[in-house]
């Protein structure tokens, strides 16, 4: 499966409270393998992949976070000049939106999870591109 399972936890702008969702994904042996922070004066978003978001969804919930579940696309291009902007023509050129991104490179290659408005256009057409497309499997275990 080539959408992969992406965790939204609201934070309120208070200190320590990032400590606790690592604290309770940590305690129930869940991995972070990819995440992202954007933040505005009442609260933060807290976006990850994780080894296992079903458990981390439960374990967070239980613990009282406001957590929500999201289906998201990991992909790999090379970690070189232009080869991200590449990508992201082939879905403008298509219209597909995407309302957020985070990546992070490791040696030659750089891992991308996009969330886009269309997410079957999206997969489709990064396939017939032939853009690397990560299964969920193999995300959650970066």
């Amino acid at each position: 499966n080539m959408l992969a399972k992406q965790l939204s936890v609201f934070l309120e702008n208070k200190s320590g409270r990032l400590t606790e969702v690592t604290d309770v994904l940590g305690n129930a042996g869940v991995n972070l393998s990819a995440m992202s922070i954007a933040d505005n004066s009442d609260f933060g978003i807290l976006r990850c992949i994780v080894s296992d978001p079903d458990k981390a969804y439960q374990v967070l919930k239980a613990s009282h976070f406001a957590v929500k579940m999201t289906d998201v696309i990991g992909f790999v291009c090379p970690n070189t000049s232009g080869s991200l902007a590449k990508v992201l023509k082939h879905l403008s050129e298509n219209g597909v939106f995407i309302e957020y991104m985070y990546s992070f490179s490791n040696g030659d290659v750089a891992h991308v999870v996009i969330r886009p408005t269309d997410l079957e256009g999206c997969e489709r057409i990064l396939a017939e591109k032939k853009v690397d497309l990560l299964a969920a499997s193999d995300l959650y275990r970066l």
